[in-house]
């Protein structure tokens, strides 16, 4: 299985960016994390990670016929990304959000997902866990 990892903006900041709620790990640590977790179960990860719209869109885009599954955290995008939520129902490729932190417990703004309706699920609140949890959700159902 070939999974396609997504980071959006300011995730390239981990380990710096208000690390109470983000963690201590920067996204280096958490890329290599995810290659081994992948690599452990037989699969290989790739990650990407922008600040920019465009570039996340242009990224799943690429991903079908690539990759079996995505797994994004997109960041603050989340909250207004129609153009975000529009690539992933354009592509035949399951993804699941993912967030750092839960969402749900922050500022009400974080609360709404506009681009979690095109994904299989969203995992929130369990740091760098969620994803790997979102990885074994897929090896599970392949």
């Amino acid at each position: 299985m070939k999974f396609l990892i997504i980071n959006g903006p300011n995730l390239n900041l981990l380990g710096k960016r208000e690390p109470g709620i983000y963690g201590q790990n920067s996204y280096e640590s958490l890329c290599e994390r995810l290659k081994a977790f992948a690599a452990a179960h037989g699969a290989t990860a790739d990650c990407v990670q922008s600040n920019h719209e465009g570039a996340i869109i242009d990224a799943i885009h690429g991903a079908e016929g690539v990759y079996d599954a995505i797994i994004m955290n997109p960041g603050a995008y989340t909250h207004y990304s129609i153009a975000i939520l529009d690539a992933l129902k354009a592509v035949e490729v399951p993804c699941i959000e993912v967030h750092l932190s839960n969402i749900h417990q922050r500022e009400e703004f974080r609360h709404k997902s506009v681009t979690a309706p095109a994904c299989v699920g969203q995992i929130c609140g369990l740091g760098l866990y969620g994803y790997e949890a979102a990885m074994g959700y897929f090896l599970e159902q392949s």
